[in-house]
């Protein structure tokens, strides 16, 4: 699910949409991820990654992931940079966050062992 929104920082506010699927999310287990995004290159995610701990609980944590692809130009990477504490701020309950360049940087056993 991919949608735009925007930051009072930047000129831009964050749309109830995306609150709202974010809440989704979040408290009833509708949607795994959400991809926000400004422009066509550079995306945030959220992602609501399940694991097992060694002490066989099941567990929950919230991923927020900044993709901001290294060919990316300086001002897309500025505004992405600038906008994304806001937005993190807005969606409450993030439990770590990852900024990747490129795909190696959030892959899942990078992700799981965060989690742990």
């Amino acid at each position: 699910m991919a949608m735009a929104f925007k930051m009072a920082t930047t000129g831009m506010w964050v749309t109830d949409e995306c609150k709202n699927s974010f809440h989704q999310m979040k408290w009833k287990k509708v949607l795994r991820y959400i991809v926000f995004k400004i422009d066509e290159k550079s995306r945030y995610a959220v992602f609501d990654f399940d694991f097992v701990t060694v002490d066989n609980c099941r567990k929950s944590k919230i991923f927020f992931i900044a993709w901001a692809p290294a060919a990316s130009r300086i001002r897309a990477k500025m505004l992405y940079a600038t906008s994304k504490a806001g937005l993190s701020r807005v969606l409450e309950g993030i439990h770590y966050e990852l900024q990747a360049t490129d795909p190696t940087e959030m892959g899942f056993d990078l992700i799981r062992d965060r989690a742990k």
